[in-house]
């Protein structure tokens, strides 16, 4: 019979409230997820039999959490504290995400955008111990056996990458995996999703970066990637033994590239609950800055131009977001597509083009723009120009590629240009903020994808709102966790938006700003759940209980909104 090393103990409402430990000794300190490190008491240290494993000394939480930070104060790089939280994590989950939320915005960029990035393409040599759960063709057939065995049971959701369109920097084999570790942490930290509900999985189908074929320290399946029938029919195998092991958890598909990220939504939106977070949290958050720069302008969406240059699955996510937002505010199908513009490689995206099928509903007919004669005319500057836009919106990856000419033409359609350079890491910004301030004199509406320091603009201080998904994920997770949506529908993420924007402060707006800043993350998570839990509610689609919790809501939303509260865990030993 299998013993379980340790189980968490768990409230009313699903909240933990301590743990039972079936090890002894050294091996008690092997575990992260129970480890207090130095924080042991005297009893536990004798009823666990740690007695000589520790030196004398019993710290306070408080205390290892400002060793910690001593610690990485030391550090001259952002890898290097990556790297120091990651191992302390590997150690001590509760004083590792201790150790972030004593300062959310500053560790944000560390544990995620844009220094994440930068692990990935380091991933195999920085690994160290393993984290989450590895399949490739190797071991595909075996996939329930290795979730059950998983050591952490009570898994509410899992992030699950197949590593090829990883942030701005594109196919990272089975380096994609601290993408996940990375959005999880931000789950915790901004839902109080408990660390043991979290579940990594990287799905390393190959890779064609050569650079990691050729690599000898490459950790990943050395091979090209699966293609066509091949691919779907491994993700087809981890669908199904992810739905027999967890069938209430949800599932984030994370870092698919273009086409197949729609195709495997799509195909699995009522198969798993399941969202993918480059189209629709993208989508909402993008939204969520429109709508605030709306309120700075007093006018309305469905009077803007909207043009989204990247036509990968962010920008067409962000497109489609728009598009039903405007359908919402009134417009046909056929006028709010008239008001969206996607621009690939190739300029404006056209319907006479031999296109993916995900680019097809927001693809113009040539015909209608008189002034596209060659194809010569496709550009970027022309579009802006001939179209009126109004708000220009970049997840291209191509950095620099608004230029002084590009943002001064969106500034002659608009007295204040919305400006939204998106591409991560910073090096990849369409624009600088600084520079996007200057070549409009202040006027420009500005909000990035990565953290930029505040600029100072005639003697005016800016703070650049990041528009950070970290804002809509989180939030959007625990209220589907929590009223046990048995499907993710398209209005969870307007609703996760319209809570999203109400935390910008009139402060803010009067400056222009259009996002909270990220300390307020915990709060914008809770409202964003409490949103989106009363649209399952709504919608009638919480048949299948919370994921974590035997707490009965009732499809009442104040007992669902009284569970989102008391769920939710924080970094404090048990």
């Amino acid at each position: 019979m299998e013993i379980n090393h340790y189980e968490f103990e768990y409230g009313e409402y699903g909240q933990t409230t301590g743990v039972s430990i079936n090890l002894r000794g050294f091996d008690v300190l092997r575990f992260n997820n129970i480890s207090k490190g130095t924080a042991f008491t005297i009893d536990e240290r004798r009823k666990l039999k740690l007695s000589g494993y520790l030196p004398p000394r019993v710290k306070t939480l408080e205390e290892q959490v400002q060793s910690s930070l001593d610690i990485l104060d030391q550090k001259e790089t952002d890898i290097e504290k990556f790297i120091y939280i990651r191992s302390l994590y590997d150690r001590n989950v509760v004083l590792a995400h201790a150790v972030i939320a004593s300062d959310i915005p500053k560790f944000m960029p560390i544990i995620y955008t844009p220094t994440v990035g930068l692990a990935c393409q380091q991933y195999s040599s920085m690994f160290r111990k393993a984290n989450g759960i590895h399949l490739y063709p190797g071991n595909i057939d075996y996939a329930e056996y290795i979730l059950r065995n998983y050591t952490d049971k009570d898994i509410g959701i899992a992030v699950v990458t197949d590593n090829q369109g990883i942030l701005g920097i594109g196919d990272q084999g089975a380096g994609g995996i601290p993408i996940c570790l990375g959005k999880l942490m931000l789950y915790t930290q901004g839902a109080g999703i408990a660390p043991w509900h979290c579940l990594p999985i990287s799905l390393d189908v190959g890779t064609d970066n050569k650079e990691l074929i050729d690599d000898p320290n490459y950790l990943g399946w050395r091979h090209e990637r699966l293609l066509g029938d091949d691919y779907y029919a491994f993700i087809e195998k981890f669908v199904v033994a992810f739905k027999k092991i967890f069938p209430k958890a949800l599932c984030q598909w994370e870092d698919f590239s273009k086409q197949t990220a729609f195709t495997v939504r799509d195909k699995y939106l009522k198969e798993v609950i399941s969202f993918n977070d480059d189209i629709q949290g993208t989508g909402a958050v993008a939204l969520a800055g429109i709508f605030a720069a709306m309120k700075i302008k007093n006018e309305k969406m469905t009077d803007q131009v909207y043009l989204i240059n990247g036509a990968g699955a962010g920008g067409i996510g962000i497109a489609q977001q728009i598009q039903v937002e405007l359908m919402e505010q009134g417009l046909s199908e056929a006028d709010a597509i008239a008001r969206i513009f996607t621009l690939d490689s190739k300029g404006v995206v056209t319907s006479d083009r031999d296109l993916e099928d995900y680019k097809q509903n927001l693809a113009k007919d040539p015909k209608s723009m008189a002034w596209l004669k060659t194809p010569a005319d496709n550009t970027l500057l022309n579009t802006i120009k001939n179209e009126k836009v109004t708000v220009l919106i970049g997840t291209s990856g191509q950095g620099g590629c608004f230029t002084k000419e590009i943002v001064m033409a969106v500034g002659e359609n608009t007295d204040q240009p919305t400006i939204l350079p998106l591409s991560n890491p910073t090096t990849k910004a369409e624009a600088l903020p600084k520079d996007i301030y200057e070549w409009t004199n202040g006027r420009a509406l500005v909000a990035t994808g990565s953290p930029f320091d505040p600029v100072v603009h005639n003697g005016k201080t800016y703070r650049i709102g990041q528009m950070n998904n970290a804002f809509i994920f989180p939030g959007v997770g625990l209220g589907i966790i929590a009223s046990g949506a048995s499907e993710v529908l398209p209005v969870f993420f307007s609703a996760a938006a319209h809570a999203m924007a109400e935390f910008v402060s009139e402060e803010d707006l009067s400056n222009g700003i259009l996002f909270p800043p990220l300390a307020q993350l915990k709060e914008v998570s809770l409202e964003v759940a409490k949103r989106v839990g009363a649209e399952a509610i709504k919608a009638n689609v919480t048949g299948n209980g919370c994921a974590v919790s035997s707490f009965k809501h009732n499809n009442d939303v104040e007992r669902l909104n009284t569970l989102i509260e008391k769920m939710r865990w924080t970094p404090e030993y048990n």
